[in-house]
């Protein structure tokens, strides 16, 4: 039973990101563009991280 939900689940998400895309492109893009600047900053800060442990995790 968890699979099914599972897939529904997916498939819900699915629909709702291509209405989204379909009715109001300009903000499904501007969606898409908050996305990759929080990815983009997670990823700076995990490399400001190993960059602070490498250097002997000093202050």
């Amino acid at each position: 039973m968890a699979v099914h939900s599972k897939k529904i689940a997916v498939y819900v998400v699915v629909v709702f990101a291509l209405y989204v895309i379909i009715t109001d492109p300009k903000g499904a893009a501007d969606y898409v563009q908050i996305g990759f600047e929080g990815i983009s900053n997670a990823a700076q800060s995990v490399g400001d991280f190993m960059t602070w442990v490498a250097d002997g995790a000093k202050d």
